[in-house]
């Protein structure tokens, strides 16, 4: 399966088309867009309009703040206005976040995804393939599809649905049904093959597909720079990240691999407390060397095929304190072996 190296898309709306041709001309294969300050799909569109070659993903749109038939309608549109290159990844995002903050319902969340993607795909299936639409699921049902709503641009075939996963049922889901895996930042190279993968086989082998048909993207805390202020810089941006991660509930099994899960309750408690400059003195060195790589480009592309080269096939490179340049090197270096 051929690799892949992509950077993270990020910052103002006004500045994307600019840092798209850069990443294009710096040789990336592709960009991805996380849901943050923006709608994802915004910035994609811009990427996609003013590329040519650059494959564009959504890295991750949160799934349960939509339905499914917009989804399918999102994916088209932007892989249709793109010649193909547009990758839909979908991820859960935590209780809290869809109940609260999208006013959304939440429950069996894997279960619910893998219907949500089987509905998706089922709804692409009456457009490309004049499959009629009859999805009738526990948690979506779609029945209508009238002709005037019916795309017609299908020419550049169906966009991929990949999935962000973390706990072993929606790793499952994502083995079963969906054409890639987005693995979290916040997890390693011990937690990977004890659980992740295993989880991963199991979702491919319930469904009788190859390995092959899950693509495995996967973004890795990066620490390096031009300069010693470049790479402190770096360190305390990782540390700040990875206590953000590691305050939540939903990834303490990652904790758990090894034995730092007391550390949880204590970042929970903190912001709580809105003590969030504090959180990241938490973090250890050892908990920095398992989590991130760390030195020149060279350095950190052999640490990172050490680590993870002989099973992702989709890097997704980004960093707040990194340059472009060393990001680009770092990706030539992925590329050669």
């Amino acid at each position: 399966m051929s690799v892949r190296v992509h950077c993270i898309l990020s910052g103002a709306l006004r500045d994307i088309p600019a840092q798209a041709r850069l990443l294009e001309s710096c040789g990336f294969d592709g960009v991805v867009a996380a849901e943050l300050e923006h709608d994802v799909f915004l910035p994609l569109l811009l990427a996609a309009e003013h590329t040519t070659r650059l494959r564009i993903a959504s890295g991750i749109a949160v799934a349960f703040a939509r339905n499914p038939m917009l989804l399918a309608t999102l994916s088209h549109e932007l892989n249709a206005f793109s010649g193909g290159r547009f990758t839909l990844g979908l991820g859960s995002q935590i209780q809290a976040h869809i109940t609260k903050r999208f006013s959304m319902p939440w429950s069996d969340p894997a279960k619910r995804m893998r219907e949500m993607i089987l509905a998706i795909r089922a709804i692409h299936a009456d457009w490309y393939d004049r499959v009629k639409l009859d999805f009738r699921g526990e948690y979506y049902t779609h029945t209508l599809m009238t002709p005037m709503f019916r795309p017609r641009d299908t020419q550049s075939g169906k966009p991929p649905v990949c999935l962000a996963a973390v706990g072993p049922l929606m790793t499952q889901v994502a083995g079963a049904v969906a054409d890639g895996i987005f693995l979290h930042s916040f997890t390693d190279e011990s937690y990977i093959r004890a659980h992740t993968l295993k989880s991963l086989n199991a979702g491919l082998e319930s469904a009788d597909r190859q390995r092959s048909a899950c693509r495995i993207f996967f973004s890795p805390f990066i620490i390096g720079g031009a300069t010693s202020e470049q790479v402190e810089a770096a360190r305390a941006s990782v540390a700040s990240r990875l206590a953000f991660y590691a305050s939540t509930p939903a990834y303490l099994a990652v904790l758990e691999q090894h034995g730092w899960q007391d550390i949880q309750p204590r970042l929970q408690a903190m912001t709580r407390e809105n003590r969030w400059a504090d959180m990241a003195k938490l973090i250890t060195p050892e908990m920095l060397k398992v989590f991130a790589v760390e030195g020149s480009a060279a350095e950190i592309a052999r640490q990172l095929q050490n680590r993870y080269g002989d099973f992702v096939t989709d890097w997704v490179l980004g960093s707040e304190t990194l340059p472009v340049a060393m990001l680009a090197e770092i990706a030539d270096k992925i590329r050669a072996g």
